[in-house]
């Protein structure tokens, strides 16, 4: 009997149903006008985009112009690529330029379902940005796609680290941009710390097309994108306190793999006080527990995560004397990316590799405020509905399943369930032998690098042939994947989220086409093509006669999302199938959640060795578990935007305040509202209002005007005066320093000093965020505690984040002021010796921020810095600098001009 939930589904129609439905209309449109577009000439599809454009330009919606542009583009890709959009593609299209999430299943071509919105919207001229999960996958869906926006008479660019800067400002200038989550966060970022608005490279944020949308906005979005600087060196100290980790017994810490935390216990604290105490790293009669010993505690605290949680080969690889970490999501390295917190240097300890020093925040920003930052966003994947909740909470994002071009013909089967793993790899084995024996492809899937290369090595010992794809052969992955559906081979792949190659049954025939060109480039591509398409038809009917590819997955991931997408890679555009996972009761996700039911109902059932358990009931407690573990990992991404939002606000304020100082020509204003402001805190600080002349500090006073304003003052003689209140002090104060700053103006000369006055809000800006973000930094490590006090830490973090950027405000304001007042021109003595100086140094010495795909640290080898040209120059003083103009040779000695060394600051 239907319950009334489902006979209201049948009756109406699911949400999904009736979404999909409200678009056919436009669809039909699209295909009405498909014969008028193939009539046009190749510059006929370039005028009518130039047509297109002047009607956005002139107002027209473009939800008006939709249909034609989508005809007009559809064309644009037959003729570039030879492929003709289907339906449900243009479907798919029209869903991304209303702001949704497409769900398509792999295979459907959502590469080229994005160039329609893309399109669309880059006629507006404001840009467009794709994101892509990784840069390969940026530069192949540039270079691939790039042919349709050209025929469309549209330009495309791709960013990529280490990308020169005037090349990535080309490409953020184009039409359409590809380019991957982290480089654009990081551009963002280091935007907003350049010295003019020349310099910058990104030019707003109009409309993004996010590609494996649950997996950039969902799964990286857990940890912000940070650029950093070295702090000091504690290499030493990482080292000595490494060495006592392993001496612990299970009785001197408590782990709780849920939560992914380390603890020691109080016989834990004993014994390492007594052997820290015992070989002189603790001083005698110093505890763990006093606060001098905050540090300590700090770094052997990180050294037991280091050791207990941290496993080589499954959450980093060592690599050239480098820790890398790998990507639990997509089985990726992630190259420069670190941990933060002392905790990277703790497994670099542990490993016995170079320790490198903690880096200080310089900029920081979460993927989710991030990509709020966009007008409109939209986002394409297989995988989206469970974290439908998270994308409409978070981003405000629909999810909207587009249905597929054809049927899916795959059969996925209930989860074999064994007691240990050895039974569980002995029956993977098994299975991959008979699918192999047959001549049907087997997809592999492992959850870590280690995994996969233990089931390299026992299908070794058994002879069967077979290609690894994970971190370690992250090059090689487009091939492999493309080798990956032809008759009889086995591929193991850790994780397949964004690889963005299909597995075509009997192998990929583009790719066949590519390396036979690349070896034979003389031979007749035409006579090659039509070879490898008759070697192709044979491969795939012999795979499609022993069932299509067969996906093995060995463990359930914490998220449903990863099972579904190392699913959907088989049945891809109709083609048969299988899906089939192989578990057991020593796995992470059944180990950690339920195993203890399901060890009873096996023990009830009496089952002998290599038995395996299947029934419906399984999957779904374990679709339990794994709901389970998504909902904690949202609450843990949702905390983290509540406390990043309180920073956020104060980032966009601060942001805003430099792009409006580096755009103004005349800054001397807000130096001069700065100064007087600075006068009037003063005058309040030593001459409270409505107070008597005798309770004025007035050597305070005149001794706060010489310090922060640079001027002798005859503050005594003023306040002697009969009649003179805080007002009257104020005004001839105010008055004194407006004419000794023109007086200092004229010497410079105006433009100079506009310059100067630029150069030193923007340094001062940057330099009291740096320091802000630490004492947040700060201030969030101990916060927590407020809540065994019945406080709200969020709240507490709000009222005094607030508090503390208000103080920033303030501070800011007296530097600035006291550092115009003190610069001075340099004499003529001085601007020849450093000339003398520049002609002896020809070799430039550069500091700069070295990019990281995932982190980024500052330069800090200083051996080779060169002399400076002012005697008693001093980086962190402008004072100290002289008054060289901005295409003057820098003071500090690099050899650079000015404006772009320190005067870039």
């Amino acid at each position: 009997m239907l319950g009334i939930g489902n006979l209201a589904k049948l009756v109406f129609g699911t949400p999904n149903d009736r979404k999909v439905k409200s678009v056919r209309s436009q669809v039909a449109r699209i295909n009405a006008l498909e014969d008028q577009f193939k009539s046009l000439s190749d510059e006929g599809l370039i005028e009518k985009t130039r047509e297109f454009q002047k009607r956005v330009a002139e107002g027209e919606s473009l939800d008006a112009i939709l249909p034609e542009a989508f005809a007009n583009c559809r064309e644009g890709a037959r003729r570039a690529l030879g492929l003709r959009a289907f339906d449900v593609q243009l479907m798919g299209g029209i869903f991304l330029h209303q702001g949704n999430i497409a769900e398509m299943k792999t295979g459907e071509g959502k590469t080229l379902v994005a160039t329609f919105p893309a399109y669309l919207n880059g006629l507006s001229g404001k840009g467009v940005h794709v994101v892509t999960v990784n840069d390969y996958l940026a530069k192949r869906d540039a270079e691939w796609m790039s042919k349709v926006f050209s025929q469309l008479g549209m330009t495309t660019g791709v960013v990529y680290p280490f990308q020169p800067e005037a090349e990535k400002r080309e490409a953020y200038r184009a039409d359409i941009t590809y380019a991957t989550n982290n480089e654009l966060g990081f551009d963002y970022l280091r935007d907003n710390m350049k010295g003019s608005i020349e310099e910058m490279t990104q030019r707003g944020h109009n409309f993004a097309i996010v590609d494996e949308v649950d997996s950039i906005l969902i799964d990286e979005a857990r940890t912000p994108l940070i650029i950093s600087g070295p702090s000091q060196d504690r290499s030493e100290l990482y080292i000595a306190l490494d060495k006592y980790i392993p001496l612990l017994s299970d009785e001197h810490f408590k782990i709780d793999e849920k939560t992914r935390n380390a603890t020691f216990t109080e016989e834990g604290n004993e014994f390492l006080e007594q052997r820290l105490q015992a070989d002189g790293v603790l001083p005698e009669g110093q505890t763990l527990y006093d606060p001098e010993s905050t540090t300590i505690v700090h770094h052997v605290s990180q050294g037991l995560r280091a050791h207990k949680l941290y496993q080589k080969d499954q959450h980093y690889i060592v690599r050239d004397d480098e820790i890398v970490l790998i990507d639990e999501f997509t089985g990726r390295m992630m190259k420069g990316r670190r941990l933060s917190d002392g905790l990277h240097q703790a497994i670099e300890a542990k490993e016995g590799v170079k320790i490198q020093p903690e880096n200080v925040t310089l900029a920081s920003v979460t993927f989710q405020n991030y990509f709020r930052l966009y007008d409109k966003l939209g986002g394409m994947t297989g995988t989206a509905a469970t974290e439908a909740e998270e994308f409409a909470e978070i981003y405000k994002l629909g999810v909207v399943e587009v249905p597929t071009n054809r049927g899916i013909a795959r059969i996925d089967e209930h989860d074999r369930v064994y007691r240990t793993a050895e039974e569980k790899y002995a029956a993977v084995i098994e299975a991959i032998k008979e699918a192999h024996a047959k001549g049907q492809p087997t997809l592999v899937g492992t959850t870590s690098i280690e995994k996969s290369e233990m089931l390299s090595e026992m299908l070794k010992k058994d002879g069967i042939p077979h290609n690894v794809l994970n971190a370690r052969q992250h090059e090689a992955e487009a091939q492999i994947v493309a080798d990956a559906g032809k008759p009889g081979v086995v591929t193991i792949a850790t994780n397949m989220a964004g690889r963005g190659t299909d597995i075509q049954l009997g192998g990929n025939v583009e790719i066949k086409v590519m390396e036979a060109l690349k070896a034979d480039p003389d031979a007749n591509p035409d006579e090659l093509r039509a070879r490898i398409e008759a070697e192709h038809a044979a491969d795939k009917q012999a795979v499609l006669d022993a069932g299509g590819l067969f996906v093995l997955g060995t463990e359930r991931h914490e998220s449903r999302r990863i099972d579904n997408q190392l699913r959907g890679r088989s049945g891809r555009q109709g083609d048969p199938g299988r899906s089939l996972f192989f578990l057991s009761l020593d796995d992470d996700l059944m180990r950690i959640f339920g195993s203890e039911r399901l060890e009873k109902v096996l023990s009830g059932l009496g089952m002998k060795e290599g038995e395996a358990i299947i029934h419906p009931w399984v999957n779904k407690s374990l679709e339990r578990a794994q709901a389970k573990v998504e909902g904690r990992n949202f609450d843990i991404r949702k905390q983290l935007l509540k406390f990043d939002d309180v920073m956020n606000d104060q980032r966009k304020a601060v942001f805003s305040q430099r792009l409006e100082i580096m755009d103004s020509q005349e800054v001397g204003e807000i130096a001069a509202d700065m100064r007087h402001q600075v006068i009037e805190d003063l005058a309040y600080e030593f001459m409270p209002p409505k107070s008597y002349m005798d309770q004025w500090d007035v050597e305070g006073m005149e001794a706060a005007v010489r310090d922060r304003l640079n001027m002798n003052l005859p503050v005594d003689e003023w306040a002697a005066e009969e009649g003179v209140d805080q007002e009257t002090m104020i005004e001839r104060i105010t008055e004194s320093t407006d004419t000794y700053m023109a007086d200092k103006a004229a010497a410079f000369g105006e433009e100079n000093m506009r310059q100067i006055e630029k150069q030193v809000l923007l340094q001062m800006i940057d330099e009291k965020w740096r320091e802000h973000l630490l004492t947040l930094e700060h201030l969030r490590s101990v916060v927590g505690f407020r809540g065994y006090a019945q406080r709200d830490p969020l709240s507490e973090y709000k009222t005094e984040g607030f508090q503390l950027f208000e103080t920033m405000l303030d501070s800011l304001r007296g530097n600035v002021t006291q550092r115009l007042a003190q610069i001075r021109p340099l004499t003529d003595a001085e601007r020849e010796e450093m000339l003398q100086k520049l002609a002896q140094q020809q070799k430039a010495g550069q500091e700069h921020l070295t990019m990281e795909h995932g982190a980024e640290r500052q330069s800090s080898d200083d051996a080779d810095k060169p002399a400076p040209l002012v005697q008693g120059f001093d980086e962190a003083n402008p004072a100290t600098w002289g008054n060289p103009s901005r295409n003057d040779a820098c003071p500090c000695g690099s050899g650079k001009k000015f404006k772009h060394c320190h005067g870039s600051l």
